[in-house]
């Protein structure tokens, strides 16, 4: 029968151990980017449009600087699950600001 190697398998473990801890670090690194992200509500009045949102927040949002208006409406339309470009009077949007 083979001799084990007590220390080869402590060596191999502690290296398995810093390995993990090094993955979910850098995990929880690349994830924070998303916590600076806050969200505020605006409620659609009559005559609100989409395009008229999405240019304001170009203009005024952070978050949106230079970003072409295409970009502002898609991603506007993806945080609400919005289908279309169609609003209704006091439907809740939310705006991701920085």
């Amino acid at each position: 029968m083979k001799k084990l190697n007590v220390k080869r398998i402590i060596k191999l473990s502690v290296l398995m151990v810093v390995l993990v801890i090094m993955v979910l670090l850098f995990i929880h690194s690349t994830s924070l980017s998303y916590k600076d992200i806050e969200y505020r509500e605006i409620y659609i009045s009559s005559g609100d449009t989409l395009w008229d949102i999405a240019k304001h927040e170009q203009q005024s949002n952070d978050y949106y600087k230079g970003k072409d208006i295409r970009e502002v409406i898609f991603h506007i339309k993806k945080v609400n699950n919005l289908s279309s470009s169609e609003l209704n009077i006091n439907q809740k949007i939310l705006i991701p600001s920085l």
